[in-house]
C-alpha cells in the first residue's frame, strides 16, 4: 500500500525524519531553506500533511490550492502563523506543541530578565572593547532580581512557571494580568496577586510578556503603556514579535524612560528594528528561548505524534495529542 505524502517543511533532527518515514512518504528540507509562499505551495503538492515551524504561514489562499491537505503540525507552542479559522472551515486539523517547552522557556525568559537588569551584555561588550580599565561604585551599575516586584503579562503554563521561580526562588513580589483570573488556590500556590492592566505596568520592576499573540494583543505594549512603566524598570518579551510596539520601545529606551529592555522575538522577524542595534540598554536574543536539545527533541517528536496520529498511523490513530482545532475531528 502506497504510504501517504507529507511535507517538512524546515529542517529538524534525523531522527525525527526516520520515524516519520516508518508512516509516510517523506519531502524534507534538510538544508533548511526558508521558502516563499510560492515555493512553499509548490512543495505541498500532493502532501495530505505538513510539519511546520512559525516561518509557514497557512492561509485560505493555500488551503484553497490545496484541497488534499488534512494536518498542518506546528513545531511551537505559538501558531499564529495559522489561519485556524480558515482551516477549520475547509476541514484542516492544527496542531501544536504546548507544554514541552514550558520550564525550558521559562529559565531562558529568567535568563534574560537576569541579564538586562545586571546589564551582563553591555557589560561584556565594553570589556571585549577594552574599556576596562579600572573599577567604580556605579560601573554598569544595574537593578536587583531578589525582592524586586515581578510582573507578568498573560498568566499561563510559561508566566506561571516564571511565577515559581520568581517567587520561591529568588523572594520576589508577583503580580500579574491575564485576560481571566486565576483560581484562588493556584494563586496561592505562586504567591501571585491578580491586578489591573495599568496597575501592573505602574508597579512592576521586571516586567515579562508571555502572552499569545493576536490581533487583540498586537502592540499591548505600545508608547501608553510604556509612558506609566517605572523609570527604572526592564521589559522581558519572550512572547510573540508584534505584541510590543518596537519603534515605540526604541524611543523609550533611548529617552531611558524605561531602563532596559530583554528582547528574544521582534516585529518582522527574523528582520529586526535596526535602532534597537544601536541601543546598549537592550539585551537581544534570536528567538531562542525553547532552544535546548532535549526540548527541541520533544518539540519535533510531538509534532511527529501529532501528524502520525491526526493522519491515522500507530497505535494512537485518530487521537493527535494536541489539536488545535478538536472540532475538526468530531466532523
Amino acid at each position: 500500500m502506497m504510504k501517504p505524502a507529507i511535507l517538512v517543511a524546515r529542517a529538524v533532527f534525523p531522527e525525527t525524519i526516520a520515524r516519520l518515514r516508518e508512516h509516510f512518504e517523506v519531502s524534507d528540507n534538510p538544508d533548511d531553506e526558508v521558502w516563499s509562499k510560492q515555493e512553499l505551495s509548490r512543495r505541498l503538492q500532493g502532501k495530505v500533511g505538513a510539519l511546520t515551524t512559525g516561518s509557514e504561514r497557512i492561509d485560505a489562499e493555500l488551503l484553497d490550492a490545496h484541497p488534499q491537505l488534512k494536518l498542518v503540525a506546528n513545531m511551537a507552542v505559538g501558531y499564529n502563523n495559522f489561519d485556524v479559522e480558515a482551516c477549520t472551515a475547509r476541514g484542516v486539523l492544527c496542531t501544536n506543541t504546548p507544554d514541552v517547552l514550558t520550564e525550558t522557556t521559562a529559565d531562558f525568559g529568567f535568563a534574560l530578565m537576569m541579564a538586562t537588569a545586571r546589564r551582563i551584555a553591555e557589560s561584556e561588550h565594553a570589556l571585549r572593547r577594552g574599556e576596562w580599565t579600572k573599577w567604580s561604585y556605579d560601573m554598569f551599575i544595574g537593578s536587583d532580581v531578589h525582592g524586586a516586584t515581578l510582573g507578568i503579562l498573560g498568566m499561563g503554563r510559561i508566566g506561571q512557571a516564571i511565577a515559581r521561580r520568581g517567587a520561591h526562588g529568588f523572594g520576589m513580589q508577583v503580580i500579574y494580568h491575564n485576560r481571566s483570573r486565576l483560581d484562588q488556590a493556584t494563586e496561592a500556590a505562586l504567591n501571585a496577586r491578580y491586578v489591573s492592566k495599568e496597575e501592573l505596568l505602574r508597579e512592576a520592576d521586571h516586567l515579562v510578556l508571555v502572552l499569545p499573540y493576536s490581533a487583540s494583543s498586537h502592540h499591548a505594549i505600545g508608547e501608553a503603556e510604556l509612558a506609566l512603566m517605572k523609570p527604572s524598570a526592564c521589559l522581558i518579551n519572550i512572547a510573540r514579535g508584534g505584541i510590543v510596539d518596537d519603534a515605540a520601545l526604541v524611543r523609550a529606551l533611548a529617552a531611558r524612560q524605561i531602563a532596559a529592555a530583554g528582547l528574544d522575538v521582534f516585529e518582522n522577524e527574523p528582520a529586526l528594528n535596526p535602532a534597537l542595534l544601536e541601543l546598549p540598554n537592550v539585551v537581544l536574543t534570536p528567538h531562542i528561548a525553547s532552544a535546548t536539545v532535549a526540548t527541541r527533541r520533544a518539540m519535533a517528536e510531538l509534532a511527529a505524534d501529532n501528524l502520525i496520529a491526526g493522519l491515522g498511523c500507530g497505535p494512537q490513530a485518530g487521537r493527535p495529542p494536541t489539536p488545535i482545532n478538536p472540532q475538526v475531528l468530531a466532523g
